[in-house]
């Protein structure tokens, strides 16, 4: 019995690896929604000089609904990143099931490297050795 729990514990610090690794691409990929940031802001700010064909300006909340979606995404994917990054601490340390549990379901949702890692959290989850380890089943 005791082998199997050895490599559940190395199966948990390659999915801590795994969370770490995802929940930085994660935030690169989030870092794309500052240029909306951007174009937002810079129309905001200079609406006249983003005349259309017949002269007049498009109305300014052109620019907020790039300003709004933009931070919105940028708000989003820092959380789920940070997310990502705390389920992985807590798999090395065997803490927060139910986090870990929560977080590898909503992982599925980013597609194709979340998809993979977060079906194989749950595999590794669901086992009845690896929540003995969590001190869930006494």
């Amino acid at each position: 019995m005791e082998p199997i729990k050895d490599n559940n514990r190395e199966y948990l610090k390659l999915l801590s690896i795994f969370h770490y690794v995802l929940g930085g691409i994660v935030a690169a990929f989030s870092m794309f929604s500052l240029v909306y940031i951007s174009i937002g802001l810079s129309y905001i700010l200079s609406v006249d000089q983003f005349p259309q064909t017949d002269g007049t300006s498009p109305p300014p909340e052109f620019g907020w609904i790039f300003l709004i979606f933009g931070s919105l995404f940028l708000i989003l994917g820092l959380t789920f990143a940070i997310s990502l990054i705390a389920s992985g601490r807590f798999l090395a340390k065997r803490k927060r099931y139910w986090f870990g549990f929560i977080v590898a379901c909503l992982s599925c949702l980013f597609t194709p490297f979340g998809t993979i890692l977060g079906i194989f959290t749950i595999v590794i989850l669901s086992q009845r050795s690896v929540k003995e380890l969590y001190g869930l089943n006494k």
